[in-house]
């Protein structure tokens, strides 16, 4: 073995030892929170939460909950049922109207602050039934990026394990990966709300059309995407990898957004980006 392989190896195993000592801590983490209610939307990082707090404490007392709203994909809800069933998860759906919040609508650079206070509401009172605490799947890297959503929820008494244990979302993938959960790769799935640019109000016309462009994107095989809303112009991002793949296949593409109800289909050339319209205001195409 050269010393190059030797020192990526043993980057490789500490980086490995570094991530299963994080899950030591977050399972203590857990193991002193006594019962939980888990806000699950089937990511890597909650369903991470889920499947570590159900181990330690057991099914009867941690509570998962998936809310329901235009602002979910319907394939997410599916993969959530499907993951409870798998993994034994004691789990529950609950409705959330946060887009009949006039401040949530209007879609201002706040918006997710608006979502996550409808969201603590409608587990407050599941975690007053369950004597519990509201763990989010919040990881470290997310401190980074404009999350209000992140201060609603700690205004309202939600707590973050994965934070308090230090770890990241590559740290999260890791750990999943070898705990064998499926969810270790998936794809970032952000509500469809976040593919408005801020400023332009958030309407259940706009997330129908969003989310039926995504789920026709996906049923011709591309997996990591988005689809950014600018009225009658959808504009498309893949992973990098996937770029010449869209253009060879530009017919399908095509065909696949407009029948969403888009007129016009653009290609954004960076490639997927997660976020990327935060801290703007209203982004031009």
């Amino acid at each position: 073995m050269s010393s190059n392989a030797a020192v990526s190896s043993n980057a490789g195993v500490s980086s490995s030892a570094m991530a299963l000592d994080k899950l030591g801590r977050l399972r203590a983490e857990v193991a002193q929170m006594g019962p939980v209610v888990v806000a699950f939307s089937g990511g890597a990082d909650s369903a991470l939460v889920a499947q570590v707090a159900t181990d330690v404490l057991g099914p009867e007392r941690v509570l998962c909950v998936t809310a329901v709203s235009p602002s979910l994909a319907p394939e997410e809800l599916a993969d959530c049922r499907a993951l409870a069933s798998e993994w034994g998860l004691r789990w529950h759906t609950v409705s959330t109207d946060e887009i009949d919040d006039p401040e949530y609508a209007a879609n201002g650079t706040d918006r997710c602050y608006h979502c996550k206070a409808t969201l603590l509401s409608a587990l407050a009172p599941l975690a007053a039934a369950e004597e519990a605490v509201v763990v989010l799947g919040v990881n470290l890297d997310d401190l980074g990026d404009h999350r209000p959503g992140q201060r609603a929820a700690s205004e309202r008494g939600a707590r973050f394990p994965l934070v308090s244990a230090g770890m990241t979302k590559a740290e999260v993938r890791t750990v999943s990966r070898q705990l064998g959960l499926r969810t270790w790769d998936k794809p970032a799935a952000a509500c469809l709300a976040s593919r408005v640019p801020y400023g332009t109000p958030v309407t259940l016309g706009t997330l129908t059309t969003v989310s039926a462009a995504e789920s026709a994107l996906r049923a011709l095989g591309f997996r990591q995407l988005r689809v950014r809303h600018y009225g009658d112009l959808a504009r498309i991002e893949l992973e990098e990898a996937d770029l010449v793949d869209a253009v060879e296949r530009r017919h399908e593409v095509v065909a696949a957004v407009r029948a969403a109800g888009y007129r016009y289909v653009t290609l954004d050339l960076e490639g997927f980006r997660s976020g990327n319209l935060n801290g703007a205001s209203r982004p031009t195409p």
